[in-house]
């Protein structure tokens, strides 16, 4: 059986990511997962599920990090009672990816699904981004709110990924090297950015055949 493709998508805030990476999805006729991937990790691992969406993309100050680097990655054998919620969502969700991507051809939507699946070979890691005005317009419409108060929330929503992103992967989030491709999505908005990432990973999936 040849193995499964997969699609990552990483994202500034406001820049449309996620309806992009849904879209890609149905394009493809394959399924993506965003926030699902929480509950599921913590129906994996015994955590509170208000509580895991609380953590999620929330970092502590913990020494998982350093222990992890040393040896390369989190793993489910670090696991212990007093390890922070944060470092166990972590490492649950990144066991919950793996093993999707294992099932079935799909759409990873955020939770350093790059870095997650950095050794996987049938994936194709984009970053989504947009102009700032873009951005404010955005989450000013989404979120019913005005154009100072969505760039306050831009501006610690991206932090907040920034420090996440950096903290589990010791890797630079947005940072070129890490993906396949970034797409600026002022450019096309969101259904032509969508179709564009679907187009690019029809031509991959047949590489991968």
């Amino acid at each position: 059986m040849s193995e499964k493709f997969v699609i990552t998508i990483a994202r500034q805030y406001g820049s449309g990511g996620r309806e992009i990476g849904q879209r890609v999805a149905e394009i493809l006729g394959i399924k993506s997962y965003d926030k699902e991937l929480i509950t599921m990790a913590a129906q994996k691992s015994g955590l509170n599920a208000n509580v895991a969406h609380h953590a999620d993309e929330q970092v502590t100050n913990s020494l998982l990090y350093t222990l992890a680097m040393g040896s390369g990655a989190f793993t489910t054998a670090n696991f212990s009672t007093d390890m922070p919620i944060n470092d166990k969502l972590f490492i649950t969700q990144s066991d919950v990816i793996k093993g999707l991507v294992e099932e079935n051809d799909c759409v990873v939507i955020g939770r350093c699904g790059d870095y997650v699946l950095r050794n996987y070979d049938n994936r194709l890691s984009i970053f989504i981004y947009a102009d700032l005005d873009c951005r404010v317009r955005r989450i000013s419409e989404l979120n019913q709110v005005s154009e100072h108060e969505a760039r306050d929330m831009i501006k610690k929503t991206d932090k907040r990924r920034i420090n996440y992103y950096n903290f589990y992967t010791g890797r630079k989030w947005g940072a070129f090297e890490n993906y396949h491709a970034s797409f600026n999505s002022s450019v096309l908005g969101v259904e032509k950015t969508a179709q564009m990432i679907a187009a690019m990973a029809k031509i991959a999936m047949e590489g991968n055949k």
